[in-house]
Formats: C-alpha cells, sequence, structure tokens
C-alpha cells in the first residue's frame, strides 16, 4: 500500500522557516512526479508545489514562489519542502502527494488524491 507520512510542521513565527518532510513507501517514489498541497480551516485544499521524478522541473504557486523550495531524495524516498519567510497565511495543514502516473511530469494546479497525513503548520506571533 502507498503510504505518505509528512512531518516537521509546527508553530513559527510570522518570517521564520521550516522544512518538512514526507517519507514514502508502498511505490517505486523515483518515478513519480510528487507535490505538495494544502488545506487552511475552513477551504478546500490547494496546490503549493510540485517536482518531477528526477527532480530536474519544479514549479510553485504565485503564493509561495520565491520563499518555498520544493526538492527530493530518491536515495532515501522522501520529499521535502523548505519554507522560508512564513506568512500568517501559510498556516494550514500540508500534504504530500504522489502524481497518479508514473509518466506525468510537473502539471501545475494539479491535486492527487492519493496523500498522506498531513502536518499542521502554524504561522503566528
Amino acid at each position: 500500500d502507498v503510504q505518505l507520512q509528512a512531518s516537521g510542521g509546527g508553530l513559527v513565527q510570522p518570517g521564520g522557516s521550516l522544512r518538512l518532510s514526507c517519507a514514502a513507501s508502498g511505490f517505486t517514489f523515483s518515478k513519480y512526479t510528487m507535490t505538495w498541497l494544502r488545506q487552511a480551516p475552513g477551504q478546500g485544499p490547494g496546490w503549493v508545489s510540485a517536482i518531477n521524478s528526477v527532480g530536474f522541473s519544479t514549479d510553485y504557486a504565485d503564493s509561495v514562489k520565491g520563499r518555498f523550495t520544493i526538492s527530493r531524495d530518491n536515495a532515501k524516498n522522501t520529499l521535502f519542502l523548505q519554507m522560508n519567510s512564513l506568512k500568517p497565511e501559510d498556516t494550514a495543514v500540508y500534504y504530500c502527494a504522489k502524481y497518479p502516473r508514473d509518466d506525468l511530469g510537473v502539471i501545475p494546479g494539479l491535486l492527487p488524491h492519493t496523500r498522506g497525513q498531513g502536518t499542521q503548520v502554524t504561522v503566528s506571533s
């Protein structure tokens, strides 16, 4: 079974940084484009960023561009999201998600259904 476990969330002050990790198992991680999604209270899921299978192609939502960096370590089956200059509006549960097919490159805005347990990020003073 596919398992995706996000970690690294927490409470941080505005302007601070966090690094999220997502441990993947149950599929050939190195073959799939991966993505980060987030869901704020009372809102639907929103796309944050995506990275292709080999890590050469990335894309970001306009709201996080220049502040967040997505990366992956295929040897360790792990996806990362470095979040800098955090803002209160970044507060949400963050999820990693797996693309539905291994022949897809980065598709901005795609919200895959295969998601793991999220990690809470709260930005507040």
